[in-house]
């Protein structure tokens, strides 16, 4: 969960903010102020689902942990005090940027090809509020957050800041190769060319792989030829390092994913509009296809409304609640609300896309009516807890497993489609089915893992400087496709293996199946199969009472190349769910 850094007085001033969006806000000196404490501070981060992690002895500044990692628009200081304001205030702020009455004065030029590398792009223009420093310090700290954790480090949402002054538009967004453009990047006093930054910058090191493979690599640069920025990985240092004093700006935001990239955008620009800047919109000429276009003009609306039923609300929080408690509960939590008869149909605000169900917004209603208010209810029967069955035998699995010399890990049970199906060499493939996150907010959580073997060689792949051999294994959750159910999946347990050294065989995760099985007093028989993630003539299934419950076999020499592991490996994944089944019959 994102941790980030609060000046005290920069939160008091955001939150006491009364002119609205585009006035200036009062300077953190003002006097009348009303002072936050700590106590109180705990008692405001309720609405935003944070919480007060102490004080930094040195700068003086508090550190607030976001336990909600689907709001992106509350990683910062501004998005705290606009959450703050809009409760206290009964009702949404009102950013007349956002109308598609604004007409955009500025634009960017997308040129042929980029659509390959890194296709779309959002900017607007912040004119009329002077940087301050802890103004700075949230604009990078934002810019940071939302590149590294919403932009999944960068690949599907980059984030540039610059003098607007020094623009001179239209600004392209364009291809190069590698050697033709040269300008100073951020952080060093000479010029480079982009392959250069590529191999000595220290961005360019850590970022590099992103565009890994692109014979010609994107550019931003005005009318004039100067250099923005090489995204996404370095600013130029001409027009993109943004200093205290400053009063006009220039935002961009690149990427792989239209709706994050336009999300990042429309954060930033409501955040600097809450510090009492006039945002300018402006338009991005496509030469191709987007979901929203060929013409696009940012900041703008990305969401749509829902309808949701009122007494599916009353029975998710188990109280009834009036059409006129909803909807006030909603309004003063900053959702746009028409109240219909036995429906209440909800829009989010622009810089907020995290609605995925029903029960997000029955959650909000409960964080803006507050806990507190709902009456608690004493359980009506006495129950004994106890571990299911299920818990049970993976209990004895796992004390098995390792009493054979494996040590357990422990993993997410979200992934990337990337690491569940690309990396398994499983694209095109029966085994490539999976469940998918809807409206994922990263790239990096998207789909629920269908097999542990992924999980288990993405540690494999960080533990190249540990000791070999390696062994390893995993009893857990995953889900899978099954139309048979009410809502698409299945999920059940697991019992991933695996082994990596250079000796390492088939023959030795054998012996382990074999004895666990043993122990468990269950017979069981290989099967040859194909499966693309192992060698052919190196895998098998593993049949008990002729139902397949699992697989076992050497992993593929790309399967590893593409993990980049370096050592050989093998694995078994058996399915305890069924495992259960076949010993209760």
């Amino acid at each position: 969960m994102p941790t980030i850094s609060v000046h005290r007085t920069d939160l008091e001033s955001l939150i006491e903010a009364s002119k609205g969006p585009g006035a200036s806000t009062r300077k953190p000196e003002a006097r009348g102020r009303e002072r936050i404490s700590t106590e109180q501070l705990e008692e405001l981060l309720q609405l935003v689902k944070g919480e007060y992690k102490g004080q930094d002895s040195d700068t003086g500044e508090w550190r607030v942990e976001l336990q909600d990692s689907n709001r992106p628009d509350l990683w910062c200081c501004e998005g705290i005090a606009r959450q703050i304001r809009i409760k206290r205030g009964g009702k949404l702020l009102s950013y007349p940027f956002f109308s598609k009455k604004t007409k955009a004065t500025q634009r960017i030029l997308v040129g042929p090809g980029i659509e390959q590398v890194r296709p779309y792009v959002a900017a607007c223009s912040a004119s009329g509020y002077e940087v301050t420093e802890a103004g700075l310090a949230q604009l990078i700290q934002t810019q940071e957050k939302l590149a590294d954790m919403f932009g999944r480090k960068r690949r599907t949402v980059s984030i540039g800041i610059y003098r607007l002054a020094k623009i001179r538009f239209p600004v392209h967004y364009e291809l190069v190769k590698p050697d033709e453009t040269r300008f100073t990047p951020l952080g060093l006093d000479t010029p480079m060319t982009l392959g250069e930054m590529l191999m000595v910058h220290p961005k360019g090191v850590e970022y590099g792989g992103i565009l890994a493979g692109a014979e010609r690599l994107p550019l931003l640069r005005d009318e004039e030829g100067q250099a923005l920025s090489f995204p996404p990985i370095i600013n130029s240092r001409e027009i993109g390092e943004v200093q205290v004093g400053d009063r006009d700006l220039f935002v961009e935001v690149t990427g792989t994913d239209l709706p994050m990239v336009v999300l990042a955008l429309n954060i930033f620009a409501v955040n600097l509009a809450d510090r009492g800047a006039r945002i300018d919109p402006v338009e991005v000429r496509y030469g191709y296809k987007t979901p929203l276009g060929k013409s696009v003009v940012t900041p703008c609306e990305i969401g749509q409304a829902r309808a949701i039923a009122l007494d599916q609300i009353g029975a998710a929080l188990g109280q009834a609640l009036s059409g006129q408690e909803i909807r006030k509960a909603l309004e003063t939590y900053g959702y746009e609300v028409a109240l219909k008869k036995t429906q209440v149909v909800v829009k989010l605000p622009p810089y907020r896309n995290d609605v995925m169900h029903p029960v997000d917004v029955v959650e909000d209603v409960a964080i803006s009516r507050g806990y507190g208010s709902f009456t608690p209810v004493m359980p009506q029967q006495f129950t004994v807890g106890g571990l299911s069955q299920i818990e049970q035998r993976s209990d004895r699995v796992r004390d098995l497993m390792v009493g054979l010399g494996y040590q357990e890990v422990m993993s997410n049970i979200m992934a990337s489609r990337q690491e569940l199906v690309d990396r398994m060499r499983l694209a095109g493939t029966p085994w490539e089915r999976v469940v998918e996150v809807d409206n994922v907010m990263s790239l990096s959580y998207a789909c629920l893992r269908q097999s542990l073997l992924p999980s288990l060689l993405r540690v494999e792949a960080a533990s190249n400087r540990a000791f070999y051999p390696h062994r390893l294994f995993e009893v857990g959750e995953l889900a899978r496709p099954d139309e048979s159910r009410s809502i698409g999946s299945r999920t059940l347990t697991s019992l991933g293996v695996l082994a990596a050294h250079q000796s390492v065989s088939f023959s030795e995760v054998h012996s382990a199946l074999d004895l666990l099985l043993y122990y468990l007093g269950l017979e069981y028989e290989l099967k040859p199969i194909a499966h693309p993630s192992f060698m052919d003539g190196r895998v098998g299934e593993i049949v008990i009472r002729d139902r397949g419950i699992g697989l076992i076999g050497e992993f593929h020499p790309e399967v590893l190349e593409q993990w980049q592991i370096g050592v050989p490996a093998a694995g078994l994944e058996l399915d305890l769910t069924a495992l259960a089944e076949e010993e209760e019959e």
